[in-house]
């Protein structure tokens, strides 16, 4: 009879220890959880703000306005263009 209370003890303790590990592994991957969540906002945020920068920096008006500005380009005349046909 000893027998049987020390192995229902035993599987008690070791149900309540697994109860603890379970759930401090839980709140473990919580954590984990919202620190990458809070680093995808992050880099969420950050894609925003290239794809914005990259939309003002290929804007054709800033092009045109540095190409005939910075590099002295301009369309060509329209005597000086050809039309190549096969």
């Amino acid at each position: 009879m000893l027998a049987v209370w020390a192995a229902l003890l035993a599987a008690a303790v070791a149900s309540a220890v697994g109860v603890v590990y379970a759930r401090h592994e839980s709140r473990r991957l919580f954590v984990e959880l919202s620190a990458l969540e809070a680093a995808r906002d992050e880099l969420n945020i950050d894609f925003g703000r290239l794809q914005l920068e990259q939309a003002t920096w290929a804007d054709a008006n800033r092009i045109e306005k540095i190409a005939r500005g910075e590099l002295g380009m301009d369309f060509p005349a329209p005597t000086a263009t050809r039309v190549v046909r096969r």
